[in-house]
């Protein structure tokens, strides 16, 4: 008996969409940053994946990859990956199985050799940190004197060789006046994208937090000087995250912007009526959402800034905790959202930042901490 097609709803199951997985391949650092996500010493790296086990979790990302429409990114991270002694085998191995790799960097031990490596090897995009467009600024921040020349170095290196790189900055008061320096100094140094983090007070940035942390007031002030920045490009914000294969923009010359862990800018930008028409539509916290990031002993959380673990690659299938896990699912839920974020008419492009509800509450659907606006719900 075939069944009338009016009869009966029928429901289909929308699975999300990973775009990037973040690894931290190593505990490892030759820096000690005042804002840095971890607590672990150096010594801890005994303790990071093998690199069969590392292989193992590029194979488990390829499967999940398999049944969705797109095949994740994957960026090779930190501490600081190139202290990895099989970095660029498990980049290669990578790049052979159909993962597109990318790195994130400090920049500070890129010479002339490794940037040709790096360039060799398949990489998409470099990340290197810069917190200042002085060397006394950024080196206050990464608390090593020479930090930021070298940094600078290594980008130069980046760019004799042709590799495309964009400037990531962490936003605090000790920088936050030097915002559009940083965005002139990506753009001098030939970066494709400047990508701005707000901080998210987890591992060593809890510290700093008490001392340095915008308020919202700032930070909405901030998000606003962005928007002026932001229409510079015709191109703004191509990229829906922390990082983006190469596009006609990068051709062009023109530099991105990227907000990261500033999700109430998917606000700003429509309230200000920023034209929308080249951005990919995109809410503003991704966490478990386009992005989960994987610890260096293989722990999984929804992102590097919110220490909600969801499994281990180790005993659990990457596929598994991303289709099944409870808090993942959750959290994908706008509606569920506490506070004003659960009322306000962003909700759904915004979601504000789950990492630092977490910090702040210890409930990651709770309100965003860090944001200004107030609902008109919320007053009625």
């Amino acid at each position: 008996m075939k069944e009338d097609a009016g009869s009966k709803q029928v429901v289909t199951a929308v699975r999300q969409v990973l775009r990037l997985l973040f690894w931290e391949t190593t505990i490892k650092c030759n820096l000690a940053c005042a804002h840095c996500r971890r607590l672990e010493s150096n010594e801890a790296a005994v303790r990071d994946l093998t690199t069969a086990q590392a292989k193992d979790l590029i194979e488990q990302l390829v499967e999940l990859g398999r049944s969705q429409s797109v095949m994740p990114m994957l960026v090779f991270s930190g501490g600081e990956p190139l202290c990895r002694e099989d970095l660029f085998e498990l980049i290669a191995y990578a790049g052979s199985i159909g993962i597109i790799p990318a790195l994130a960097t400090n920049g500070t031990l890129i010479n002339e050799k490794t940037a040709e490596k790096i360039r060799n090897s398949g990489i998409a995009r470099v990340a290197v940190s810069l917190d200042g467009a002085t060397a006394e600024v950024h080196n206050k921040l990464r608390q090593l004197d020479g930090s930021f020349e070298r940094a600078v170095e290594g980008i130069g290196h980046l760019r004799d060789k042709n590799v495309p790189f964009q400037i990531n900055v962490t936003l605090t008061k000790h920088n936050a006046e030097q915002l559009e320096d940083i965005y002139e100094l990506a753009k001098s140094l030939g970066a494709v994208a400047v990508h701005i983090f707000m901080l998210v007070p987890v591992g060593c940035g809890q510290e700093l937090a008490e001392t340095d942390m915008l308020s919202p007031q700032q930070y909405e002030q901030k998000l606003l000087e962005i928007c002026e920045l932001d229409g510079r490009s015709s191109f703004a914000n191509a990229s829906d995250f922390a990082f983006a294969t190469p596009d006609k923009s990068e051709d062009r010359g023109e530099l991105q912007i990227k907000v990261t862990c500033g999700p109430h800018y998917e606000r700003v930008i429509r309230q200000k009526q920023l034209p929308i028409e080249n951005r990919k539509s995109s809410r503003g916290c991704l966490a478990g959402l386009g992005v989960l990031f994987v610890g260096h002993q293989g722990d999984v959380f929804p992102c590097g800034y919110l220490p909600v673990k969801c499994g281990n690659i180790l005993k659990d299938k990457l596929s598994d905790i991303w289709y099944n896990n409870k808090d993942l699912a959750r959290m994908r839920d706008s509606d569920k959202l506490q506070g004003k974020c659960g009322i306000c008419g962003y909700r759904h492009v915004c979601g504000g930042c789950r990492g630092r509800a977490y910090a702040v509450t210890g409930n990651y659907m709770a309100e965003e901490p860090f944001c200004a606006y107030i609902p008109p719900e919320a007053v009625h």
